[in-house]
């Protein structure tokens, strides 16, 4: 199970938000808060090396990266497919 540690320490690598990680709430949406698209793909590659999955071409959308509850819950269910 991912949690949501996990993903707030992986944000810690995208610049645009390495600085306010931890005063953004589970539903903050990131990109309100900073993100970019630039900063968009560089979450997704470290949540792919980190977690050792891949996303599909259909979860490679903004929403699947707004927030930090839908990245969590969207890993979890990646992880899982790959655990399978």
């Amino acid at each position: 199970m991912v949690h949501s540690q996990d993903v707030r320490e992986t944000l810690k690598g995208v610049a645009a938000l390495s600085e306010t990680v931890d005063a953004i709430g589970e539903d903050d949406n990131l990109f309100d808060k900073g993100l970019d698209s630039f900063g968009s793909v560089q979450l997704m590659l470290a949540l792919e090396e980190r977690f050792n999955i891949e996303f599909p071409d259909n979860l490679l959308n903004r929403r699947s990266f707004s927030t930090i509850r839908i990245i969590v819950e969207t890993v979890s269910k990646l992880t899982m497919s790959a655990a399978a």
